[in-house]
Parts: C-alpha cells; structure tokens; sequence
C-alpha cells in the first residue's frame, strides 16, 4: 500500500514532466520573425502600442505600419523610432491617421497596408478607451463608445484582414501570419467603475479565445494579451464621470504605482515574446495572473470583494 508521501511524490513527477512537455512544444513551435516582417500597430502612436512597435523594430528591420487618430501624434512616434533604431528608413513606416470606432476606417487601414506592404505578419489590435464612474451614471454612450474602440475595432480590423491572413504564404516557419488582441485583466474579472470598459474587454476577451481555436490549425496565430495595471499615461486620456476628483485619484494612484503597475516596455516584451512562442494567451503582471486564477476558483468571493471595495473605498455615485 503507498504511503501519502509516494502519491504527492508522483503528482508532482507527473506535473513536472507536463510543464516540460509545454515547453517543448513551444520551443519546438516557435517563430523567429525575419527581417522585413510587417507590424500593424493600432494606437500605435503613444503608450503601450507605441512600445509594442518599438519592441518589433528593435531587434527586426520592420516594416511598421501606426494607427491612431491623430497624424501630430503619428508623426512624433515616426520621429522617435527613426532616431531609437538608426537601421529603419523613413520609408520603413506607414502612418495611418483613422477613427477605428467606424467600420470604414479599421476597413481603409487593412487596405492601406496590403496596398503599401503587400502583407500583414502581425496584427496588433491595441487601440482603446477607459471610461470611469459607478455604474448607475454611466449613459448608453459610453458603453457604445466603449465597445467601439475597445471591441469593433479589433474585430473589424481582423475581419477586414482575415481573408488575405488566410492566403498569404508564410514569411518564417509554417505560420502564415499573427493576430495579438490587447484585452485586459479588466476582460476577466469585472472591474468596479469602469463597468463599460469591462464590457467591451470581455467580448474581446471571447472574441480573441475563439478565433485562436478556429484559426490554430489555419496557421494564423491568435493571441490574447490580458494586461494587469501599466503605467501608459492613459490615465490622462481617461473619461471620468461623477465624482471626478475623486475617481481620478484613485485611477491615478492605481495607474502610476510601481507597486502595482508595470512598465509599458515590460508589457511590450511580453507580447514580443508570446508571439514568436506561439503563445495562445498571457496575463501580464504577477497581480493580474493571481487575480484571474483566483476569479476562475472563487467567483462569488471575488464578487463579494469587489462589492466590498465599491462599498467602503472608491467614490460614491452624485446624488
């Protein structure tokens, strides 16, 4: 008869060698993206997608192609990726000034790279929004803008993209071309005060799980990348909405910390890194994995969290 210790021995054996057996298969699966591999970057201009482009032209002679709303923004970003990276040529970036909250844009984006590059290696759908306040106050608008620019887009950009994806033949290795959804931990766990953000997060979360199993074996990687709190200067681009002083200390506190938001390069190194190692999903930030494994276990507890935190810490609604 076998002892406790002998079946917690061979748990743990067996967990061992299934960890190993993961990371086999991802180093035997990998992808080394090659000079001349073409990135499209939405809200590539500043923050976390400005670093994500920066991270691939880094050690790529990349061809990059930046998407946001404003073309000063646009220009600033070339500006600085000519100056970081002397072995990219002007010609190297393709700037697209769009509104991606309508259809047409994300559309007239897809085209411009096609027509401009011939292809698409990576697609990084990062464009998005933050709309912050307690959830009673929170007019119909925002959740429309919300899913807009933090859902539509991506979804409207990959499918204005897919079909050309599913035809080109592959730049490195068997693997025709990459699809990286910048959700959130927001998309997994519902986030008090910024209920419309947590809504648009999770279709795209969905969205981005479900499209990597149907395109696995088409050769088109789908990545799900669910950041923790990053220190990206988006606070200042924030929508607040009733006690505003109020809810903007606490974001701010939240966003700027050191202690609970990483760096915007860190982040972009991960995404790097799960690209080319075939990674199907990455949670960055030790808080952020925590929290969605503890999510997935204890539902209701982490409700009940949440409940509580709403209750005694973040601002109340305005009469």
């Amino acid at each position: 008869m076998h002892t406790p210790l002998y079946w917690i021995t061979l748990a743990a054996v067996i967990f061992a060698l299934l960890l190993l057996s993961i990371g086999i298969t991802r180093a035997l699966s990998s992808v080394r993206l090659p000079a001349g591999a073409v990135i499209v970057v939405t809200g590539g201009s500043r923050g976390l997608g400005f670093a994500i482009a920066s991270r691939f032209a880094q050690r790529l002679s990349a061809r990059l192609v930046l998407a946001a709303r404003h073309l000063d923004e646009l220009e600033q970003a070339k500006a600085k990726l000519l100056t970081h990276y002397a072995h990219l040529k002007p010609e190297d970036i393709h700037l697209v000034e769009a509104d991606l909250a309508k259809p047409a844009e994300c559309q007239r984006l897809i085209a411009e790279a096609f027509a401009r590059f011939g292809r698409i290696d990576v697609l990084v759908n990062n464009a998005g929004i933050m709309e912050v306040g307690p959830a009673e106050i929170q007019p119909t608008e925002a959740f429309e803008r919300a899913l807009q620019i933090n859902f539509l887009a991506a979804f409207h950009a990959t499918w204005a993209a897919l079909p050309r994806l599913l035809q080109q033949a592959p730049i490195a290795g068997p693997r025709r071309a990459a699809i990286v959804n910048i959700a959130s931990i927001g998309g997994k766990i519902a986030v008090p005060h910024m209920l419309p953000y947590t809504t648009a997060k999770f279709a795209l979360v969905g969205f981005s799980e479900g499209l990597h199993a149907e395109l696995h074996g088409k050769k088109v990687l789908v990545t799900t990348v669910c950041p923790g709190l990053m220190r990206t200067g988006g606070e200042a681009h924030a929508k607040f909405i009733g006690n505003v002083e109020g809810e903007k200390r606490w974001f701010n506190f939240a966003a700027k910390s050191h202690i609970f938001a990483t760096s915007v390069e860190h982040a972009a190194n991960k995404v790097f890194r799960a690209v080319e190692s075939n990674r199907a999903e990455i949670t960055i930030t030790p808080q952020a994995w925590l929290a969605a494994r503890f999510g997935g276990l204890c539902p209701e507890t982490l409700q009940f969290a949440n409940a509580v935190s709403n209750e005694l810490i973040l601002p109340k609604a305005p009469p």
